[in-house]
């Protein structure tokens, strides 16, 4: 298992998200440790606006209120360099230039000092998912399913506090997209990082097994 920080509550305080005068959502929320809390709603409610908030990098365009906090820790005014966010998207954003090795040496913090640490824990983490061997490749080489396991390792190496999930299965088929995500979901509660998924997918949400918060037109009375 690979090193994660010591790994702290996540808590949305009173956030509110709006665009142009209009409220998108009000959440107030803390997610534990190794607990999946799950975002529900339709295209433009403000699911990937509240990821956004939470990384530090909402656009201006969205005006937001409320307080993120990393355990007692307010990090809402803090640059989204410093919040040790793990974030997977819907593609998995491998660096092209680099080999599968490369991009996972690249997330690894600079405190693992000398090129041998800094191999080896990569190899490790190839290992970990079934990628021994493949330190070299190209990323082009990979199927969809081996990259979403390379990116889920860049994120987990890179000692994340909390991690955000922006509907990180949405491109794959149905096989695949259920393995990957019980992969993501495990490893996350494995490393005790609290995470918060968004999805328009029940069935993420029934594997995330946590809580589900429905915003906008899927909001239940």
């Amino acid at each position: 298992m690979l090193d994660i920080a010591e790994t702290r509550p996540l808590t949305l305080a009173d956030v509110t998200i709006r665009l142009a005068e209009r409220t998108l959502l009000a959440v107030s929320a803390k997610v534990m440790p190794g607990e999946v809390l799950t975002i529900m709603g339709p295209s433009g409610s403000g699911k990937s606006a509240l990821l956004a908030f939470a990384g530090g990098f909402l656009d201006p365009a969205f005006d937001a209120g409320g307080r993120l906090l990393i355990g007692e820790e307010d990090v809402t005014d803090i640059p989204a360099n410093r919040r040790h966010a793990g974030i997977l998207f819907q593609d998995p954003l491998l660096f092209p230039h680099l080999s599968i090795g490369g991009n996972i040496v690249f997330a690894i913090p600079p405190s693992i000092k000398g090129r041998k640490a800094r191999h080896a824990l990569a190899e490790r983490a190839l290992d970990e998912v079934g990628l021994g061997g493949f330190f070299d490749r190209d990323p082009e080489t990979l199927s969809g399913g081996q990259k979403a396991r390379v990116a889920l390792q860049r994120v987990l190496v890179s000692a994340p506090h909390f991690l955000l999930l922006d509907e990180p299965f949405s491109k794959l088929d149905a096989t695949l997209r259920q393995q990957v995500r019980e992969l993501v979901f495990s490893r996350a509660k494995a490393a005790g990082l609290p995470a918060i998924l968004v999805t328009h997918d029940s069935a993420d949400a029934e594997a995330a097994g946590g809580r589900v918060l429905r915003i906008g037109e899927e909001e239940k009375p």
